[in-house]
């Protein structure tokens, strides 16, 4: 598991922009099962691809005029047990 500290800049990156922090499984539940429209799960990492492409890609995406009804991220290797569950209900999608 990562550090605190170096995980929350890189949460920030998505928070800021409107990208709620999906911390347990029954948040990712909730989220993605509960709620009404469309959902956008971003699964967020300290690696280099989310970093470069991944945080900044989703950012600028947000600026066209179609957009998902809700965000939502999970951070991998700090929220474990709620990216395990984004990955469940995400089968067979990678």
């Amino acid at each position: 598991m990562y550090p605190e500290a170096l995980v929350q800049p890189m949460k920030a990156e998505l928070t800021t922009a409107g990208f709620e922090d999906l911390t347990t499984p029954e948040a990712v539940r909730a989220a993605i099962q509960e709620t009404e429209g469309t959902v956008l799960v971003v699964i967020n990492s300290v690696c280099g691809c989310a970093a470069g492409n991944a945080r900044p890609g989703v950012r600028f995406s947000l600026q066209h005029s179609k957009k998902p009804d809700h965000l939502a991220t999970v951070f991998a290797g700090f929220d474990i047990d709620a990216v395990n569950e984004v990955r469940k209900l995400t089968l067979p999608y990678p």
